[in-house]
C-alpha cells in the first residue's frame, strides 16, 4: 500500500484494469440475456463503481476513487465525441485547468487531509505550544479551517485557482484562517511554529532545502506520507486510519539545519 500512496496513478490504474476485467466477464455472461443497449450501460456502471471501490481499498485519496468513477465516462464520451458538441468538453478543459493547473509547475498533485490527520496535527501543536501554522498546498482549506482559533493563527498556500476561491469562501464564511494564493516556493515560511504540507515524493527534497534556509530553530515541518529521501525524520507519528497515515516531523536545529 505504501508504493501506491507515493505513486496513487499505479493504483489508480490497476483499479481501472481490475474494473475492466469485472466487466467484460459481466457482458460474456449477459450477452444473451439483455438487450445489448442495456448491456453496454450496465458494463459502464460496473467499470465505473469497481474503479472508485478498488480504489478506495487500496487507500488512495477521495479525490481519486472520484476519477476512477467518472474516468471510464470521460473515456466513453471521447470515443464517441464526433456525435456530441464541442462545448462540453471546452467546459471540462477550463474546469481541470482551473482545479490542477499548479500540478505541472509545482509537481503537486491535490490531496486532501483526513480527520485523523487533522486531530494529530492539533494535538502537535498543544504539545509543542506551536501559535502559528502554514498549511503548504493546502487544497480546499480543512485543515487551516480547523486549526485556526483557541490562540493559533492558521494559514493556507494554495495556487490551483479553483481550489483557492473555494477555500477562500469557505474560509470567510466561516471566519476562520486565512488563505493565500501563492506559489508554495514562494509562501514566507520563516516566522511559522509548525509548516504543514501533503504534496508528493517529487518536491520533498526542495522543500526540506526550503525549510532548513527559512525556518526559526526549533520549529517543525510537518510531511504527510512523503518522507525526504536520504534525511532521518526526528519523529515519525503511526496513524490509527484507514490509509495508515505517516507523519514525518523534521525539527529545525540551533545551527540552522534540521535534524
Amino acid at each position: 500500500m505504501t508504493a501506491f500512496r507515493s505513486y496513487p496513478i499505479i493504483g489508480a490504474v490497476l483499479a481501472q484494469f481490475a474494473a475492466l476485467a469485472l466487466a467484460v466477464g459481466l457482458r460474456l455472461m449477459l450477452v444473451d440475456r439483455l438487450d445489448p443497449d442495456m448491456l453496454v450501460w450496465l458494463a459502464l456502471a460496473a467499470q465505473c463503481l469497481t474503479a472508485a471501490l478498488v480504489t478506495k481499498l487500496l487507500g488512495l485519496p477521495v479525490w481519486w476513487a472520484w476519477i476512477g468513477l467518472l474516468f471510464p465516462v470521460a473515456l466513453g464520451l471521447a470515443l464517441n465525441a464526433g456525435t456530441l458538441p464541442a462545448w462540453p468538453f471546452g467546459v471540462a478543459f477550463v474546469l481541470l485547468a482551473l482545479v490542477f493547473s499548479n500540478t505541472a509547475r509545482e509537481r503537486v498533485p491535490l490531496y486532501l487531509t483526513n480527520r485523523q490527520t487533522t486531530e494529530a496535527l492539533a494535538k502537535l501543536m498543544q504539545q509543542r505550544g506551536a501559535r502559528r501554522f502554514t498549511d503548504l498546498g493546502s487544497g480546499l482549506g480543512g485543515v487551516v479551517r480547523s486549526l485556526d482559533g483557541e490562540g493559533r493563527r492558521a494559514r493556507g498556500v494554495e495556487s490551483a485557482p479553483m481550489v483557492w476561491l473555494i477555500s477562500l469562501l469557505l474560509s470567510k464564511l466561516q471566519g476562520r484562517g486565512l488563505i493565500e494564493r501563492q506559489d508554495i516556493w514562494e509562501a514566507e515560511i520563516g516566522e511559522e511554529d509548525l509548516v504543514y504540507a501533503f504534496l508528493s515524493p517529487e518536491p520533498m527534497p526542495a522543500l526540506y532545502e526550503k525549510a532548513k534556509g527559512a525556518m526559526k530553530p526549533a520549529s517543525l515541518l510537518v510531511s504527510n506520507s512523503f518522507p525526504v529521501p536520504g534525511v532521518e525524520a526526528d519523529e515519525i507519528w503511526e496513524l490509527p486510519d484507514r490509509r495508515g497515515t505517516r507523519l514525518y516531523l523534521y525539527e529545525m536545529k540551533r545551527d540552522g539545519g534540521a535534524g
